[in-house]
Formats: C-alpha cells, sequence, structure tokens
C-alpha cells in the first residue's frame, strides 16, 4: 500500500491546534513549525512521531513533507506562502488568502509559475449541509434563485488587530460565491466600532449579483447569544440552515409568492427536513487537500475562488473606512 503523504502545520494556536489533531487523526501529520517553545515543546510531546520546527526554513529543508499548511495571522500569510510556494510544495492557507488583492494575485501567480495547488481555508465550503444547499439549487428545486442572507453573530470573540468583517465575513462570501458561481456587480457596506477606534464590531455588507441576485451578510461579536443562520430564497421555494442550532437542522419551505393573476398570492407549502451526512467540514477540508497533493486541479476553495473573496472584502472595507 502506497503510504499517505504527510503535511506540516505552519502556526501551533488555536486554529492551527485543530490542523494538527485532524491531521494526526488521519495519519497524515508530519510536522509542526511553532515559534513560541513552550506551545512546541507541548506538541513535540504529544505527537513524538511527528517532527518539530522553530522556523519555517528548517521544515522546508526537509523534502518528505508533500504539502503545508498555513494557520497564522493574516498579515504573515503572504511571506509564508511565497516561501512555501517557492519551494515548490502545495500549501493550504487559512482564510483569508491576503489581507490585499496585489499580494493575492502576486502568490495566485507564483503557484501557477511553480506548478503548485495554492487551497485556502474556506471550510464551510466543505460543510456537508452547505454542499447538499448547492446540489438543491443546482436540481432546480427552488426555482430561479433570487436572494441569499447570512446572520453569523455572537458574543466574542474580539480581536484587537482585525475587524469583525475580515474574521467572521470571509465564510459567508464564500458561501455565497459558492452558490451563485458569479461576482457581484455592486457592493455596499456599513458597520459599528463601539469597542475599539477604527475596528468594526458588526457590519452588514449587500452584495448585487447578476441574473438580479441579491444578498446580505451581517456579521457582529458584540451579539447577546449566538446565531448562524443562512437563508437562500429562491422562486419556487426557500432553505434555511441553522448551523448554531440544535441538530443543525437544514429545511426546505415549499412557500412562494404566485403572481400569475398581478396580485401576490401566498403559496405555503409543506416543510421538508433535509438530511446531509454528519460529516466534520475541517476533516473534510484537509483530506480534500491531501487528495490533490499530486498536483490534481482543485475544484473547490482554489486561489480563484479566494482571489475573489479577497477582492469582495478588500471593496467592502474602503466603504466601512470610508463612512467611519
Amino acid at each position: 500500500m502506497k503510504p499517505l503523504p504527510k503535511i506540516c502545520v505552519v502556526g501551533a494556536g488555536y486554529w492551527g491546534e485543530n490542523h494538527i489533531n485532524t491531521l494526526y487523526k488521519l495519519g497524515l501529520l508530519g510536522g509542526v513549525v511553532e515559534q513560541k517553545a513552550k506551545r512546541l515543546k507541548q506538541f513535540k510531546e504529544k505527537y513524538p512521531e511527528s517532527i518539530t520546527y522553530e522556523s519555517l526554513d528548517e521544515a522546508l529543508y526537509n523534502n518528505e513533507f508533500a504539502g503545508f499548511t498555513v494557520s497564522t495571522p493574516a498579515e504573515t500569510h503572504f511571506e509564508i506562502a511565497k516561501q512555501i510556494i517557492s519551494s515548490g510544495k502545495h500549501v493550504l492557507i487559512e482564510k483569508p488568502l491576503c489581507l490585499n488583492i496585489d499580494d493575492a494575485e502576486k502568490l495566485i501567480n507564483l503557484s501557477k509559475k511553480y506548478r503548485i495547488n495554492l487551497m485556502v481555508g474556506h471550510i464551510m465550503l466543505f460543510h456537508p449541509a452547505i454542499r447538499k444547499i448547492k446540489e438543491i439549487i443546482e436540481m432546480n428545486r427552488i426555482g430561479k434563485l433570487q436572494y441569499i442572507y447570512s446572520n453569523r453573530l455572537n458574543l466574542g470573540q474580539v480581536r484587537l488587530n482585525e475587524n469583525v468583517f475580515w474574521s467572521l465575513a470571509p465564510h459567508d462570501i464564500s458561501i455565497f460565491q459558492y452558490l451563485t458561481n458569479s461576482f457581484p456587480e455592486k457592493i455596499y457596506a456599513t458597520g459599528s466600532a463601539f469597542l475599539q477606534p477604527r475596528i468594526h464590531d458588526s457590519t452588514i455588507t449587500q452584495l448585487k449579483y447578476p441574473n438580479g441576485i441579491e444578498g446580505h451578510v451581517f456579521v457582529s461579536w458584540l451579539h447577546p447569544f449566538k446565531e448562524h443562520r443562512l437563508v437562500v430564497i429562491g422562486s419556487d421555494a426557500m432553505i434555511t440552515f441553522e448551523d448554531s442550532t440544535d441538530g443543525k437542522p437544514l429545511k426546505l419551505y415549499s412557500k412562494k409568492f404566485d403572481m400569475s393573476q398581478g396580485i401576490p398570492e401566498k403559496i405555503d407549502g409543506p416543510i421538508e427536513i433535509i438530511e446531509y451526512e454528519q460529516k466534520m467540514p475541517l476533516t473534510e477540508e484537509l483530506s480534500y487537500f491531501s487528495r490533490h497533493l499530486d498536483g490534481s486541479r482543485l475544484e473547490i476553495a482554489n486561489a480563484d475562488h479566494a482571489l475573489e473573496v479577497t477582492k469582495i472584502l478588500v471593496e467592502a472595507s474602503k466603504q466601512l473606512n470610508h463612512y467611519e
């Protein structure tokens, strides 16, 4: 049997630890790069068969790794990914890809030059419920896609160097791009900063896509309760996904308005609970990455998709900063 490829994790913080634990369970963990000696020692003791490094240079010198994942602060993504790609290694970078379009495009061009798979950790694209919604839309069960909205709200975790928009909205923007297969023609954004100057705690972003599709993303870390809700409206039916509710229900509503007589007539049909596979999105994401360490084409969460998300984030941020 062909041995499993080994992956090295760069950054062993909160989310990096999830990468490490998941890769270990999959039999894919090869190494860990972490600058904090105490933190590195913990993983060396927990996973003695994996190699630990204090610097990326040391890890890149080890040619046994087929790929790397990067779970470091967003402002470090460009330099770290540039170094990994230039060494000829495939890489998965946690979202966001970069903090500006120029850096994102440089990484994409570099990955093409070295024929490297550059993947970005838009984890919700690997959530079985989101995949099922995509399937329902493509089966035309909701008719023409009209409107999408998402609420991603909670009390905390407040960050000091990143606003709530860059922290949370990439999840939902990546979902919108995935479901619409298009890029918004117009982007509007507004927000509020109460806790820290110039760091938004709450934002609302409106997106107008081709073919009349519209949507909005509401994110806040200054909210009394947790709510992760996605609603998809079609001409014939509607879908809701409650990621923060027990059981994480996915529902199809046979509800619409009939305008055939010139007057809105409400059609209030049954509600169907849609079953989907109960799989962990991070496990699915890292498994997908491992299957493409041979250089085969990434269909999901690839660099082009990540660039679109970055462009939307940057454009919306211009408006947020303008109206402070």
